[in-house]
């Protein structure tokens, strides 16, 4: 067995309630103890290089009612009543979950009518951060021909979305958002607005066909910027960060189309159509806690253009795969680096499995782009959307040697003892 030192230094940093040490460990070559130690790595570094998420927002599950409201009530408020945490203007019903409106948790939650909108001031921590937003969106009624859709918005970002049933079977969905970049405690103002969506030709007059948005179970989590790291040249390759899973995230967190990597809520990558960030409880993932797939069909995937070294040679290496979601069909994966691409078949066993591949390309003068796409469209017997699954995606020299060196006991002791401590 031989031993390899990896280097990375000591730092202290402090996110809100936790505290994070990083130091110098010992990577274990040995494939076969890799194989058999991979799975508990992760469950370990997830607690170093974990993000902070704290109670930035009051009422965030619009669980303390409005005042002057009958306990278990869903209606219209009015100038009398006031919800804890939030401000609103225009139509804003306070609703109970029932068999028209099914949510989650099973209680309470905002639906935004005609120019309905809430908002609530929260701050920032000490320490610079990325702050994203994990929401449940809900059905606001039945039979609709129509879901009228709402807006989020910060000083440094804004969001549209709306109920779309084929991207799950139960009626309501769970979406991320990216907030912007803040620090030193500066006030940011989440503003939460309707926008009606404009019916199709065909659908019913009727304005009861129409469904206002219902939103619940909001939660704000801070990730800490990238500062480097050799080992890998594209930060968040294993998807780790980014909108946090609630518990109840049984199909996953929808991830509409970002404009660029650094307004994504998938830190470091852009999003391309819809994406289903995934985890591990639920899903099939290869490789750590999180994973993506690609399910808005073709076209649909992640993107990152970055500056390399013009002629130097790199390996990119990435594991594709089924989530084991019940998605039926073969993939087609088109794969992009720099100048070279390639289009890779999945089959779909169903069951949950992937396979590692890599490719090599020679860097340009301009910016080099990493790209996954789906180029087909697969569905689940149900109807409802789903695609290839895309993990563990790293970057690198062709002459440096891929990180697949592990700790060691002493080390994953170590570790577990500072946590304690700190």
């Amino acid at each position: 067995m031989s031993l390899k030192r990896w280097d990375m230094g000591i730092q202290k940093r402090s996110l809100k309630k936790h505290t994070y040490i990083l130091c110098s460990v010992y990577w274990v070559n040995t494939p076969k103890l890799v194989l058999r130690m991979r799975p508990k790595l992760f469950s370990v570094l997830l607690l170093f290089f974990g993000f902070a998420s704290a109670d930035y927002l009051k009422n965030p599950d619009f669980e303390t009612p409005p005042t002057d409201l009958p306990a278990g009530s869903s209606l219209q408020l009015n100038l009398n009543n006031k919800i804890p945490g939030w401000s609103f203007e225009g139509t804003v019903l306070y609703v109970t979950a029932s068999e028209d409106i099914t949510l989650p948790d099973n209680g309470h939650a905002i639906q935004l009518g005609p120019d309905g909108k809430i908002n609530q001031t929260f701050f920032a921590s000490d320490d610079e951060m990325e702050y994203l937003l994990t929401f449940t969106l809900a059905a606001g009624g039945r039979n609709c021909s129509t879901y009228a859709g709402f807006v989020v918005s910060t000083p440094s970002s804004k969001g549209f979305f709306n109920f779309n049933q084929q991207y799950g079977k139960e009626p309501w969905q769970i979406y991320g958002h990216y907030l912007g970049f803040f620090s030193e405690k500066m006030p940011i103002n989440l503003v939460i607005e309707s926008q009606e969506t404009q019916p199709s030709s065909d659908s019913d007059s009727d304005s009861d066909s129409t469904c206002w948005p219902v939103i619940d179970s909001l939660l704000v989590t801070a990730v800490p910027t990238w500062d480097g790291d050799t080992s890998n040249f594209l930060f968040n390759g294993g998807f780790e960060f980014g909108a946090e899973f609630p518990s109840k995230s049984a199909e996953g967190i929808l991830l509409n189309a970002a404009p660029n990597h650094d307004e994504s809520s998938l830190r470091e990558w852009t999003v391309i159509g819809t994406i289903r960030y995934i985890d591990s409880e639920h899903f099939f993932v290869p490789e750590g806690n999180a994973a993506i797939e690609l399910v808005s069909g073709v076209s649909s995937g992640i993107e990152r253009a970055l500056r390399l070294k013009e002629g130097s040679t790199y390996i990119l290496e990435f594991t594709l795969g089924d989530a084991n979601d019940g998605c039926e069909g073969d993939f087609m994966v088109g794969v992009r680096a720099g100048s070279v691409e390639q289009r890779i078949m999945i089959q779909n066993k169903r069951t949950g499995s992937a396979n590692d591949f890599s490719m090599t390309f020679d860097a340009g003068p301009d910016d080099t782009v990493i790209s996954f796409l789906s180029y087909s469209t697969t569905k689940t017997k149900d109807g409802i959307f789903c695609g290839p699954m895309v993990d563990n995606v790293v970057l690198r020299p062709l002459k440096s040697q891929r990180s697949g060196y592990k700790f060691t006991l002493m080390n994953l002791l170590f570790l577990a003892a500072i946590k304690v401590f700190f």
